[in-house]
This record gives structure tokens, sequence and C-alpha cells, in this order.
């Protein structure tokens, strides 16, 4: 008798209802969607969580019917997907920076699969892609992403997330963020591009024996890489600081 009162409609409904919020995030934040993750060890994951963060939640509030159900259901998956991508917004800042930095190269060709998303990109930001990766390990946002369940299901019952206009303006906001930032990390070698096409230029006006092609291109891949490297920590550093930003106000925003 006592295991049946543990699985009543009520538990059972509040454990889905959590593995929905679980699953869905795990599908759409960073580190936890890369797809070289296996699905069926996302659901593993969603499912083991579940089950930890089961004793600590609070009482489901709605009521047992296929139609509060079915839109209980959507609102924790839209939960889950509203903070990835506000998420990867601010991810995909470095993504963006790469790929604006490969074009000036003449690596804007050179593409290969990004193992985070599946999707062909240049070299230049699959590195840098791979580099911010690493940053949000040792950020520990796996960490934070369990943290943020947990403060959730204190402001967010279950089945009750729904999308505000704070949401709405501040997912406009992050997206022009992500290109303004980009720019801003890929601005010192689009500038020194610039400055190099016009010494070039020069150059050629003044001895039209210099071959652009065989001499002009390999000198400013060369001035890239050294200012890539150069700004390399800077530019890192302000993904870690978007990031923690885009942490800072998910907490305001549901």
């Amino acid at each position: 008798m006592q295991w049946a009162a543990i699985f009543n409609e009520y538990n059972v409904v509040a454990f889905l209802l959590l593995f929905f919020r679980f699953g869905s995030l795990f599908m759409a934040v960073p580190i936890f969607s890369h797809q070289n993750i296996p699905m069926k060890v996302k659901a593993a994951m969603a499912f083991f969580f579940t089950i930890v963060f089961y004793p600590s939640m609070p009482p489901l509030t709605i009521s047992i019917d296929i139609p509060t159900l079915i839109i209980a259901s959507l609102s924790e998956v839209m939960l889950g997907l509203s903070v990835g991508i506000i998420l990867q917004l601010a991810y995909n800042v470095i993504t963006f920076a790469g790929g604006q930095i490969s074009f000036m190269m003449g690596f804007s060709l050179a593409s290969a699969i990004d193992p985070q998303t599946g999707v062909s990109m240049p070299i230049i930001s699959q590195f840098l892609s791979l580099l911010a990766l690493m940053v949000l390990f040792a950020l520990n946002l796996h960490h934070w992403v369990l943290l943020f369940v947990d403060a959730s299901l204190k402001t967010i019952p279950l089945g009750g997330f729904l999308m505000t206009q704070n949401l709405f303006d501040y997912t406009l906001h992050a997206t022009s963020r992500m290109f303004m930032v980009g720019f801003m990390i890929a601005f010192p070698i689009i500038a020194l591009s610039w400055l190099a096409d016009v010494i070039f230029g020069m150059l050629m006006k003044t001895m039209p024996q210099f071959n652009l092609l065989v001499i002009g291109f390999p000198i400013k891949i060369m001035v890239a890489f050294v200012v890539l490297v150069a700004t390399l920590t800077a530019t890192l550093l302000i993904v870690k600081g978007e990031m923690q930003e885009v942490f800072n106000m998910l907490q305001i925003l549901f």
C-alpha cells in the first residue's frame, strides 16, 4: 500500500514534468547539447537528475486532465528551449566572430563539420568554438545548469512557465548583442586586413610587378594569425563575461 501511495497520479505527473524540464535543457544548453553525446545518454542523464531532484520538488499545483497535461508539458519544453536559446546566443558570439575572421583571412571556403552543432562552419570558427567550450567547462557551466533547475523549481512551478514580454525583449537584445560583440572580437583582424589591402593597393600602383596572389595573401594570413594569437586570451575572457552575464539575467526573465 505504501508503494501504491508513492505512485499515485500526482507524483507520476510531477515526475514526468520534471523529466521534460531536464530533457529540454539537455537538448538546448551548450555542453549538454553537443552532437557527440548520444540521445540515449542525454535521456539517461535527464532521468537520473529527475530522480535526484524529485524529493526537493514543490507539490504539484495543476489539475490532472488531458488538456492541462498537454499545456504543462509544452510549458516545460518551452522553458528548457528558451534557456538554451539564450545561452546559445551568448555562446555563438565566438562562432560569428570566427566566421568574420575566416572571411578576412580567405578561409571562408575551408570549412569542416563542427562537432558541437553538427553543421559545417569555417575552421577558424570551429577552432574558437572548441576553445570556448573548454572555457564553459572551466566555468562549471554544467553545474550552473543544475543550480538553475533547483532555483527554477522554487520560482516556476511545474507546468507554470509562460512566455513573458521580458523574455522576448531580452532575446532580441541578446541577438543584437551577439552581432555587436562578435564584430568587436573580430575587429582587430578586420582592421589590419583592411589596412593591408590599402598598403597592397598602393604597392601595386607604384610597383606593377608586385604579385598580390603570391605575396599579399600569405602576408595577410600571417598577420591575421599573429593578431588572433595575441588577442585570444581577451577573446575568451569576453566569452566568459557574456556567459556569466546571461546566467545572471536568467533569474529576472522568468
